[in-house]
């Protein structure tokens, strides 16, 4: 199969047959850069179908990964076994598990998912800086997550404390060296140390990296803009010294991270550091013409972007003879009203083509309410890191403990959501006790414990009997995952349910499904054990898929890298977009141009129409017409 590339411009073929050295990728909204990518990739392996080399592609979601995946799978078949599609925490946890033991770790580490872990954790580390210090785990875990992202080494965190206004700097930094020992010594890591660990052992162990090399002579990265300072050190040891085969994509309009430790700088420093060639993207397929001009209106004003970036050209027409829409309201309510009203005014194909913007989740919740005032159901995404029906998590804890027999925690998680779906109350103590008298193994001593109770379903004690029995002796996890659904698919029907125990399973299992199907097609099912496919769960969001013929209400972070045909951008006053504390650090200042990056991103998601608004009061205060209507030329000044 050859690949047609006559559909392509000349800049997007001119990336795509890159082949050797650096190439950074400046690639606007809409100009088809994940086509580009996946294409470069496919044609690297379609060219050298004898080598055994793999290429190594990172991203920062799992839904880009997998959209990657499959376009490279449809484009040349087979191309899963010849690349990896990951995303830089993803292969860190890929890294510490085939290494680890060079700091310490076992593969079947676990994840710190939930900020109650953490706090634990740090909670135990303070303890150990002795009596009357005056910091607690809510106040220093924020710290702690800044020291680690920012590559703070445990014999430098004194120092660099000493500069700040903290109190007892000597102690926190030992509080600090405390925590990241007691993750190693609880092989269990949080996502900013699992980063943090994998830099260490890539940095100290030249035989790890050389290996690497090896297997990985060609490295992708896609959406580089939202690295932190610890992703891009691991990057820049991922790629050989010598052939420097590093292809980015990446825009630094698009950097709206700075939060969580993006920099627009750090997209000229790996320009610099790899000497790299460059191509841009200007070309957008996306909006409508009008549309583009605001964005390239817009944006112009951001002092800091590259003098060389080229501004954006508008390729398709639009269908609407006025594409761009202002409205102008006295209160915010009557702003969503309208909005509602006219999102309902459409039939329910166009509704599902809809998405309401805005700068934070307060002003969308209003949007969701004037929906459902009209009939017309409104999502609003929200991010979940663990599962919540006790079905759920009953399954996810079972397989934890069966991972980790002597996680106290995970036996208390798989008590108490087993008690709300069998009613049988287990005493975590008394568990324990029987397994020391045994072997220790927590997950066998539940078993036991549960096939005792007489008021135990017949049901439950045959999964126990069976499925259990082979998850604790086999570790038949497969096994246990396609029964346990077997029994709790029979238990809505069979149990009364007063409290709602089961109205998020059907979601949550869907959930579940969506991501185990994932992970296999990563890594090829025969090849995920146990403790991989929790570690990726726990890397993976367990937001569900939004309702049927829901309206998308999104946060504008949350939109990045979609396309809507209908844009609503909402909330268009002064201290929302751009945000109070951007016009309190000034009008010259990182957090302002950062904020017009995001009404950037906001407006370039529109496909067909675009409709712009705000009010004279918000949430009961006076708000001035955001300054960014003025400097995209749809308000007089």
């Amino acid at each position: 199969m050859t690949l047609d590339f006559s559909s392509l411009n000349p800049n997007q073929v001119a990336a795509i047959r890159w082949q050797d050295g650096s190439l950074l990728v400046l690639a606007g909204p809409g100009s088809g850069k994940t086509r580009v990518l996946t294409y470069r990739i496919a044609r690297i392996i379609e060219e050298a179908p004898d080598k055994h080399f793999k290429l190594l592609g990172l991203t920062f979601t799992n839904k880009a990964a997998a959209e990657m995946r499959e376009r490279i799978q449809g484009l040349v078949p087979n191309a899963g076994e010849r690349t990896l599609l990951t995303t830089f925490h993803s292969f860190s946890a890929d890294v510490l598990r085939q290494h680890g033991h060079h700091v310490g770790l076992k593969p079947d580490f676990t994840i710190l998912v939930q900020e109650a872990d953490r706090h634990s954790l740090l909670d135990e580390a303070i303890e150990s800086a002795g009596p009357n210090l005056n910091y607690r785990s809510e106040k220093l875990l924020p710290l702690v997550t800044r020291l680690i992202e920012n590559d703070i080494g445990v014999d430098d965190a004194e120092q660099i404390l000493s500069k700040g206004s903290f109190d007892d700097p000597e102690r926190i930094a030992s509080v600090y060296r405390r925590y990241r020992e007691l993750m190693i010594v609880r092989n269990a890591l949080d996502f900013p140390g699992l980063i943090a660990e994998a830099h260490g052992l890539l940095e100290n162990k030249i035989g790890v990296r050389k290996q690497i090399h090896r297997v990985f002579p060609f490295i992708c990265v896609d959406e580089f803009q939202d690295t932190n300072l610890s992703q891009y050190k691991i990057l820049r040891l991922l790629v050989n010294p010598v052939t420097k085969n590093l292809f980015v994509v990446a825009d630094d309009d698009q950097i709206i991270y700075q939060w969580n430790g993006a920099n627009p700088e750090r997209l000229w420093a790996l320009k610099k550091d790899f000497d790299m060639q460059l191509i841009q993207l200007p070309q957008n397929y996306r909006c409508p013409a009008a549309v583009v001009e605001l964005a390239n209106r817009l944006i112009r004003h951001n002092f800091s972007r590259s003098p060389e970036k080229q501004p954006l050209t508008a390729f398709k027409e639009s269908k609407e003879k006025s594409p761009i829409v202002l409205r102008h309201f006295d209160n915010f309510n009557a702003e969503a009203d309208w909005v509602a009203q006219d999102i309902a005014s459409r039939d329910i194909g166009e509704r599902s083509k809809c998405v309401v913007l805005a700068r934070t989740k307060k002003i969308l919740e209003g949007v969701v309410e004037a929906l459902a005032q009209q009939s017309v159901p409104g999502y609003l995404a929200a991010r979940k890191n663990e599962f919540e029906s006790p079905s759920l998590q009953w399954l996810h804890s079972m397989l934890r403990l069966a991972n980790a027999r002597g996680s106290r925690e995970q036996l208390r998680r798989v008590c108490k959501a087993f008690f709300s779906l069998e009613g049988i109350d287990q005493n975590v103590k008394d568990i324990i006790s029987r397994a020391s008298a045994d072997d220790g193994d927590y997950l066998r001593a539940w078993a036991s414990a549960a096939l005792l109770r007489p008021e135990l379903s017949d049901g439950a004690r045959t999964l126990i009997q069976g499925a259990v029995a082979r998850l604790s002796e086999r570790l038949d996890f497969w096994g246990f995952e396609k029964d346990a659904f077997a029994w709790l698919d029979c238990l809505p029907d069979n149990v009364p349910d007063f409290e709602g125990v089961f109205d998020e399973y059907e979601q949550e299992k869907e959930t579940w499904q969506q991501l185990v199907t994932e992970i296999a097609a990563q890594y090829g099912r025969q090849e995920v054990t146990l403790h991989l496919l929790l570690q990726e769960l726990d890397l993976r969001s367990k937001t569900p898929p939004p309702p049927k013929n829901a309206v998308p209400c999104f946060t504008i972070h949350a939109s990045k890298g979609m396309e809507f045909d209908y844009v609503y951008l909402v909330g268009l006053v002064e201290d929302q977009l751009p945000s109070w504390a951007a016009i309190k650090k000034g009008d010259d200042s990182r957090e302002m141009q950062e904020e017009r990056r995001n009404c950037f991103v906001a407006i370039t998601r529109a496909q067909e129409t675009l409709t712009l608004s705000y009010s004279d009061v918000v949430q009961g205060w006076k708000k001035r017409p955001s300054r960014f209507l003025v400097e995209m030329g749809v308000l007089a000044s």
